[in-house]
């Protein structure tokens, strides 16, 4: 990777909004030169080319002024980065829709949550490094062109693409560090990606099935017993997998958690409870249960949740 001088940000929910908000905010102020654009949709799109993407993080108002925003990003310069921060159901056609742009040596960031999405874009995308990576934020779509980003700044971990192990990623590095993004390379992501999980998946699938904020579902003993019994499977698939986990991971996790706001939904009971007609069913729940199936370990109470909520939502895994 000889430089980054073109971004582009494919999805401008949460994580893509925090991250290619701050690069836009940078390079607009210091560096007109380097490039970032925008790949986002509807209402949200029509907003961030009328006034800029208004990222409020930590009750401080930036707005962010891309290069350029469209939802086909054909008319756009070929990147050197790209940022997929989509939802996982819109991963396949989003890695579909950028493919034809992504050169031997670009570099493709996946912004999800999730143990298998590294494969998932390696099976649709022909050329380009692909970094498995990690996120660690909170951050949201306050209403159309507003993010709303609090507590610690966004942090991603990222290893290298098994396929290339020659890739040296300082550029990279050294580009997050100009624009004080909280970046880093590990020599082995996996773990990091498991472990995030076990604190996404199991808390996605128990507050969308009993309709609980994180702190209602902590204080309830029942809830609570639930979500450790779903991050048991998780441990347990990832042991089989050789993955360096072990049940004291449970305990950690739930603490870890114990520090979230009281209200605070998972973003998967949010697109459920809206109405929205998609959620990210299939990488949480449907995953551990197919990935059980595929490592000999039983996922009762993943399989138990996921009933739940397809009779409270009539939601199709």
């Amino acid at each position: 990777m000889q430089e980054i001088r073109t971004v582009w940000v494919m999805g401008l929910g949460g994580v893509g909004g925090f991250f290619g908000g701050q690069i836009a905010y940078y390079l607009h102020q210091h560096d007109d030169s380097r490039r970032v654009y925008f790949i986002a949709r509807g209402q949200h799109l029509r907003e961030i080319r009328e006034h800029g993407l208004i990222l409020r993080s930590n009750n401080e108002n930036l707005i962010c002024h891309p290069a350029g925003a469209a939802e086909d990003p054909g008319d756009f310069p070929v990147p050197d980065l790209c940022l997929l921060a989509v939802k996982s159901y819109d991963l396949q056609r989003s890695v579909q829709q950028i493919n034809p742009y992504i050169h031997d040596n670009a570099v493709v960031l996946p912004l999800l949550n999730g143990l298998d999405i590294y494969d998932r874009v390696c099976r649709t995308l022909d050329y380009g490094i692909v970094l498995p990576a990690c996120i660690y934020i909170a951050s949201h779509i306050e209403q159309p062109g507003r993010v709303v980003h609090n507590g610690p700044p966004g942090r991603i971990l990222f290893g290298n693409d098994p396929r290339f192990p020659e890739f040296d990623p300082e550029v990279l590095l050294a580009f997050c560090r100009e624009i004080n993004l909280d970046v880093s390379r590990v020599d082995d992501p996996c773990p990091a990606i498991w472990e995030k999980y076990l604190m996404v998946a199991p808390f996605a699938l128990v507050t969308a099935a009993r309709g609980k904020s994180f702190g209602e579902v902590l204080e309830d003993a029942e809830d609570n017993g639930c979500t450790a019994a779903i991050m048991q499977e998780i441990i347990r698939i990832g042991q089989k997998q050789g993955i360096e986990l072990d049940m004291g991971f449970v305990a950690k996790t739930l603490a870890a958690a114990g520090r979230f706001p009281y209200n605070a939904r998972s973003s998967f009971q949010r697109d459920l409870e809206q109405g929205r007609g998609k959620a990210e069913g299939d990488v949480f729940g449907a995953t551990i249960s197919r990935m059980g199936r595929e490592a000999g370990v039983a996922t009762p109470m993943t399989d138990k949740m996921m009933r739940l909520i397809r009779e409270r939502f009539k939601y199709s895994w």
